[in-house]
């Protein structure tokens, strides 16, 4: 059976292939960043933030008359505008920290539906940033991803040590004089970034899922940061380009498929990843 058609056909579309390279990039850039969600149980913030961010987004379609690059900036200041105050809510707060966070991330939700509810014209456009909409990604969007992308693996690796021993030990990070509350607000801005720049692929509503199950798909292969990162990024990006193709072939939603995917492959991990796969844990039973 001759595979290169099932291959090639999709990738006739100048469209398919913006999406297979917006996915791509979303795929590595959301890996890198969310291994130290993961690492520092910050996957309730990064669901918040995502969420937090629909304000920007509908009032952005409400300025702009629906201009889809000034959309992009009001998400994106929105975004770092709530990542800042939902650190300062959190830390500064008499409350706990994940009650902070749920009463910020439930204001601006709600807040970002009373003003969809009130644009009548624009609430089909503005579900796509609420399921993606990868196929509609332009030239334009693809710089947007790549300059903005590119921006927050520069700083990760910027800062690579130092948001390494404040996501393992924040004790020791204090101890050896490390600014940690800046490092704490400059990772919140690079996950708000990430959040941003994964609207147009799966949406506000998927966002976590790019942020978390790559990493955490990666975490049961290794225990290593660097190639945890590295693992995650591959998992992602081959994530969003297989779920492009079954989109394309099945007729499904896109952003839906390419986090099924992106499942599936993490289940695969939890059964069989060498050592700590479920498969394993049973094999060993057995010999023991």
């Amino acid at each position: 059976m001759n595979l290169v058609p099932l291959f090639s056909e999709p990738l006739h579309y100048a469209f398919m292939v913006r999406g297979m390279m917006a996915a791509a990039m979303v795929g590595v850039v959301c890996a890198v960043v969310g291994s130290y969600v993961m690492l520092r149980g910050m996957a309730f913030f990064g669901d918040a933030l995502a969420h937090a961010i629909l304000p920007g987004v509908a009032l952005g379609y409400l300025v702009s008359g629906g201009a889809r690059g000034d959309v992009f900036w009001w998400a994106l200041g929105t975004a770092m505008v709530a990542s800042v105050v939902i650190g300062a809510v959190s830390q500064g707060s008499q409350v706990r920290e994940d009650t902070a966070i749920s009463i910020v991330f439930a204001a601006m939700f709600a807040l970002g539906i009373g003003m969809i509810s009130t644009m009548r014209g624009y609430a089909v456009d503005l579900a796509h940033f609420l399921f993606g909409n990868v196929l509609g990604v332009t030239t334009s969007d693809l710089w947007h991803m790549a300059l903005l992308g590119g921006l927050v693996l520069l700083v990760t690796l910027a800062l690579y040590k130092e948001f390494l021993v404040l996501s393992f030990d924040p004790v020791l990070a204090a101890t050896l004089r490390l600014p940690v509350t800046l490092l704490n607000y400059v990772l919140l801005i690079l996950i708000a970034i990430t959040i941003v720049v994964s609207l147009q692929t799966v949406g506000i509503a998927l966002t976590l899922a790019m942020l978390i199950t790559p990493a955490a798909t990666a975490s049961l292969l290794t225990r290593r940061l660097p190639v945890m990162m590295f693992l995650g990024a591959a998992v992602g990006a081959f994530s969003g380009v297989t779920g492009l193709y079954l989109s394309y072939y099945l007729n499904v939603a896109s952003g839906p498929s390419i986090v099924l995917v992106c499942t599936v492959g993490f289940v695969a991990a939890l059964l069989v990843a060498p050592r700590r796969g479920w498969v394993w844990k049973r094999l060993r039973l057995r010999k023991g």
